[in-house]
């Protein structure tokens, strides 16, 4: 039993990325002390740094649970909050994973007695390792680890939670509600029922196929389930809970929670090369290609299709992730970190560790790399994963007179630009000859 210090309740449930009441088993172990303030601390320095989509994303969601159990809201940092409203009680909470958040806590930790149950993974970073005791670095070794370690099930939702509200600053509540009203974006619903009204939406309708449709932006054949597991409203166990360990859906979860181990073993590989392999690697600064393909004017239908839609929505598809990422590393031979920074600028789902390390991916500096020489070409892989153009017609409207695959390839039709759309930025073959002469110098 936790201690009571001068507060009138038995210990304090601290919010943070597990913004939901079922399968929460650190909320389970508040209440079973007794009566338990819900806290959600509006931390200033993960605020300042997302962009107005995140922040409008973490907002609903927020005011979501707010509906659901007296939620006392805090403006400040976590490390002077927390303690505060503790008042000497114990602070449960879902372990951290990320270098923020596992720097927090343990400032947080030297003022109060920190209880952490469950991380917002199935199975949490750093707990997979080789027979050596190393942790993996290919995915596929790692996926089979992780599945022979398994996950427990779903924990039990909380009857009727005893919590009782504290009092919550206007200041943050003002914030959270304007950054709602404000955002850039449509959202979509927020809140844990919203999140298990999509799961079960997608499950019943669009499952049995996502092994072939998941690559087909032009299609609804992936769950967009991951905003709601980036904030935790909606926990990957559950989710596993209901397909078979060695689906293809399980698999693109445990990439996720590959990413999460990659990152807590080497927290520097959030915004730096996880390989020294292309430490030689020469870049271009950024300029007016890099403008443009932030835009979605770069004159390549599929590119600019995707990040049309990052910026209507807050969501891309992740085909076209890998294409776009690939675009601005080996077209135009930016250094990741620029689309990185911007990707998590506008989605919602924007995860550190998934998008650094996806974007290593694609750069060929990370682990799993998609070697440096595979180069996406644009045009292929739209009329691939697009055949019909019908992704492409969706957000670039400038080709929406275009025809079937027609849409990709603008500059084969007398037509083409007749409504605005932009001329290629870049020649794709002479950058990739460019970028392929450039991974040779940087490997000598």
């Amino acid at each position: 039993m936790s201690s009571t210090g001068s507060g009138t309740t038995s210990s304090v449930m601290w919010f943070r990325r597990d913004l939901r009441l079922r399968d929460n088993p650190a909320l389970l172990a508040a209440l079973e002390d007794g009566t338990t303030t819900a806290l959600f601390v509006l931390d200033p320095a993960i605020w300042s740094s997302a962009g107005p989509a995140r922040r409008a994303w973490l907002a609903a969601n927020v005011l979501s649970l707010a509906e659901r159990i007296p939620l006392t809201v805090r403006l400040g940092d976590p490390r002077d909050v927390v303690p505060d409203v503790a008042d000497g009680r114990w602070v449960h909470v879902s372990a951290e994973t990320t270098p923020y958040g596992r720097r927090r806590d343990e400032a947080v930790g030297e003022r109060v007695e920190l209880v952490a149950t469950g991380s917002p993974y199935a199975v949490g970073p750093g707990l997979v390792r080789t027979g050596g005791g190393d942790p993996f670095q290919v995915f596929s070794a790692f996926a089979r680890a992780w599945r022979e370690h398994g996950w427990s099930e779903p924990a039990p939702a909380p009857a009727s939670p005893d919590v009782r509200e504290g009092e919550s600053d206007r200041e943050a509540l003002d914030l959270l509600r304007r950054a709602v009203d404000d955002a850039p974006v449509e959202l979509p619903d927020a809140g844990e029922d919203a999140a298990r009204r999509r799961w079960r939406d997608f499950r019943d309708r669009a499952l049995g196929a996502y092994e072939t449709e998941r690559n087909r932006p032009d299609h609804d054949g992936t769950s967009r389930l991951s905003p709601y597991l980036h904030l935790g409203v909606l926990h990957p166990r559950s989710l596993l809970a209901e397909v078979d360990a060695g689906s293809t859906y399980a698999k693109e979860l445990a990439w996720r929670e590959f990413y999460a181990d990659v990152l807590w073993h080497a927290p520097a590989s959030a915004w730096s090369d996880l390989k020294p392999a292309l430490a030689r690697m020469t870049y271009d600064e950024p300029g007016a290609a890099s403008d443009a393909w932030r835009e979605g004017r770069t004159g390549y239908p599929i590119v600019d299709a995707g990040m049309r839609q990052m910026a209507s929505i807050g969501w891309m598809h992740n085909r076209v992730r890998m294409i776009t990422a690939s675009f601005l590393t080996k077209d135009l031979h930016v250094y990741w970190t620029l689309g990185a920074r911007h990707f998590l600028d506008l989605l919602i789902d924007g995860d550190v560790a998934s998008n650094s390390h996806g974007w290593q991916w694609v750069a060929g500096t990370g682990t799993d790399p998609s070697p440096y020489f595979r180069v996406f070409n644009p045009v292929t892989q739209g009329l691939k994963f697009d055949p019909d153009g019908d992704y492409v017609r969706r957000w670039v409207p400038e080709l929406r007179h275009l025809p079937g695959s027609a849409a990709h390839e603008p500059w084969r039709s007398q037509v083409g630009y007749e409504h605005g759309y932009p001329q290629r930025v870049v020649d794709h073959a002479a950058e990739r000859r460019e970028a392929l002469a450039r991974y040779e110098a940087a490997r000598r």
